[in-house]
């Protein structure tokens, strides 16, 4: 709203709208382009939609079960051509890596740093008007680490590209499935398989 556009008043033959101070282009109003939004959302307004206990979980079930198909996780655009199986279940002690080059050297050695690459390099530019209103970039989704309790693995793998890291009993459905795509590349460790065959039933 900060803009120096006033309106000229009558009797000039012109639409009244405001119209910037050293010319005659029409701002501010919504059919201005350039202009406010007619009805922007509200901030005291509830954007979640609530859904069934037993449909989100019948979805997060469904999700960590497409986790275990190659073919699904492939076709999702993963690189799992050197992985011998999906998901990765590894030891407890990645819950206390607190080091982007301790998890790099992990993520390498179990074979899905390949994927955290292509999530780097996958970065682009999003199209239209949105790249002006703060969501300039479109990422791509890495790898995501399910742990039993988070002793640092959070500090160790943020920097990394398209890596998120959940802790198994905050796990959901937008996680397991961006983007309403299932099969997402999972590395779960040990503690977090053992709690997950308790959760959502």
């Amino acid at each position: 709203k900060r803009t120096s556009a006033k309106g000229w008043g009558s009797g000039r033959g012109t639409a009244r709208v405001p119209r910037i101070k050293n010319g005659s282009k029409a701002a501010f109003v919504p059919m201005a382009i350039g202009g406010r939004q007619a009805h922007p959302t509200r901030a005291e307004k509830n954007h979640h939609e609530k859904i069934n206990i037993k449909e989100r979980r019948f979805a997060i079930r469904s999700a960590v079960a497409a986790t275990t198909n190659k073919e699904i996780v492939e076709n999702r655009g993963h690189k799992v051509e050197d992985l011998e199986q999906v998901p990765i279940i590894v030891e407890d002690d990645l819950e206390s890596v607190k080091t982007a080059k301790q998890s790099r050297e992990i993520f390498e050695k179990i074979g899905v740093y390949d994927d955290v690459i292509r999530a780097k390099e996958g970065k682009r530019i999003r199209a239209g008007r949105g790249k002006t209103r703060g969501r300039k970039y479109k990422k791509v989704k890495g790898p995501l680490v399910v742990v039993g309790e988070d002793k640092g693995i959070s500090l160790g793998a943020r920097n990394h590209a398209g890596v998120d890291v959940v802790v198994v009993e905050n796990l959901n459905a937008e996680l397991l499935a961006p983007g309403t795509h299932p099969g997402r590349l999972t590395v779960y460790t040990k503690s977090a398989v053992e709690k997950l065959g308790g959760l959502f039933q």
